[in-house]
């Protein structure tokens, strides 16, 4: 049995250390994602049907699912789970809906107006993990929130299973979403051919959705100079927060649950007692024993850990060093915790509310910067699918009285032509623009 590996009251000099992500094969993962990446580029679909056979052993003849099928899949669910999907997507757009931002609009001296408005992206892609376990709830969390910020064309790449078809709840979210195409297309190749377009799939202008280290390495590659990417979202992590009064039940459950994603997860948990420690590791022990997918747990808890730090403003501080996707505060008074929480993709509060609730169905989004990224990155949300432009209109009797400041910092900085723009207009005669002869 896998046992989480417990520090006690390590010093901080040894944070650092124990914040650390699973890092192994980076190098190597690197240079077989840029060897993707320029297959794709320079092959098209040819690259992506040779890299199909290469890594997954199929023959891809066409990557389009067509329309027909996503609606389809409809007849291939049962009542209670598009039910479930209905009931999560309502509040996942009532969220997101709710996040939309108003115009700006201010005279910022007279005679100057300047606005600020929200314009959607154009063409989206969005990548959805399909492997071992087709996460559909992505779909939900990605498509809701394109269509709310108001996106032309939303596509979706997923990977496809043995028989080369996509897994009905993935199709039929991709239908119940609005969402346009899709194409059964996955890993870094995915990301490659949404970042440079092939005969079949579009290139996009920005690329949202999680994904093992292959996609995200993918996305790191071309969100450096070729398309616009959400975050870093990797592989998935969990960090509870406990003290004693805590459920160790609670706690392994919450742990497990995270672990279970993949291999190169990781959950930890910090807590204020050798007692509640070993609680939750004979917990894990035992719940894990009716996991199913227990093997990739078991994997996933080589590099899991507990932490043991008396001191409850430590374990806020040890939290915010670490910076994680998920945080759960299952402490006394969380509120006052969660106002002493600066690095944190998303924070559940209070022991009901377990980190499933936002992965699927409370409303927050599920798509969050992990690797430590909370501390730069934001989740996904609505303002994620738009753009911000201004806009400034002067009247003469505006541009007269900013004249002085803009003459005089454009001197200063030697662009005298940035302050010959403004002398032209005032100078010329009348008060309208001059007409061309």
């Amino acid at each position: 049995m896998e046992r989480l590996t417990i520090y006690n009251n390590p010093a901080r000099a040894e944070w650092a250390a124990l914040t650390e992500r699973c890092t192994r094969r980076e190098e190597e993962i690197t240079e077989q994602v840029a060897a993707i990446l320029g297959e794709v580029r320079s092959g098209g679909d040819r690259a992506l049907r040779a890299i199909t056979q290469r890594i997954e052993g199929r023959t891809a003849e066409r990557f389009e699912v067509p329309a027909g099928e996503l609606q389809a899949a409809e007849k291939e669910l049962d009542a209670e789970l598009k039910e479930a999907l209905a009931a999560a997507k309502a509040n996942i757009e009532a969220f997101h809906r709710a996040q939309l931002p108003r115009e700006v609009r201010t005279e910022t001296q007279p005679g100057v107006t300047c606005l600020q408005r929200a314009v959607p992206i154009r063409r989206v892609g969005l990548y959805i993990p399909g492997g071992k376990a087709p996460l559909f709830s992505t779909v939900l969390m990605l498509a809701v929130p394109a269509r709310v910020a108001g996106c032309r064309e939303v596509i979706l790449c997923t990977p496809a299973r043995p028989d080369g078809t996509i897994a009905p709840e993935i199709r039929y979210a991709a239908w119940l979403c609005g969402v346009d195409r899709v194409f059964a297309v996955g890993g870094a190749q995915a990301v490659a051919a949404m970042a440079y377009g092939t005969e079949s799939i579009p290139r996009v202008d920005k690329i949202f959705g999680p994904g093992n280290r292959y996609v995200t390495k993918a996305k790191q590659l071309t969100g450096a100079n070729v398309v616009a990417v959400d975050l870093p979202a990797g592989p998935s992590e969990v960090l509870v927060l406990a003290d004693d009064g805590a459920s160790p039940a609670f706690a392994a459950a919450d742990l497990l649950s995270q672990a279970e994603h993949g291999g190169d997860s990781q959950a930890v948990l910090v807590c204020a007692s050798m007692e509640f420690a070993l609680a939750t590791q004979r917990a894990v022990e035992e719940q894990l024993r009716e996991r199913r997918r227990g093997e990739i747990i078991r994997e996933a808890l080589q590099q899991s850990r507990i932490i043991i730090l008396d001191d409850r403003d430590e374990r806020i501080a040890f939290s915010n060093a670490y910076a994680p996707e998920h945080l759960i505060l299952s402490m006394e008074d969380p509120w006052g915790a969660a106002a002493q929480i600066t690095d944190a993709g998303s924070v559940f509060i209070g022991p009901w509310s377990p980190e499933s609730a936002g992965d699927y169905a409370s409303g927050t989004n599920h798509t969050l910067p992990t690797g430590g990224w909370a501390r730069s990155y934001s989740g996904v949300n609505t303002d994620s699918f738009l753009r911000k432009i201004t806009f400034q209109e002067l009247t003469r009797e505006g541009l007269a009285g900013l004249a002085p400041t803009i003459e005089t910092m454009a001197e200063a900085e030697g662009l005298d032509a940035h302050a010959a723009a403004v002398r032209l207009r005032l100078n010329a005669s009348g008060s309208t623009a001059p007409k061309a002869e």
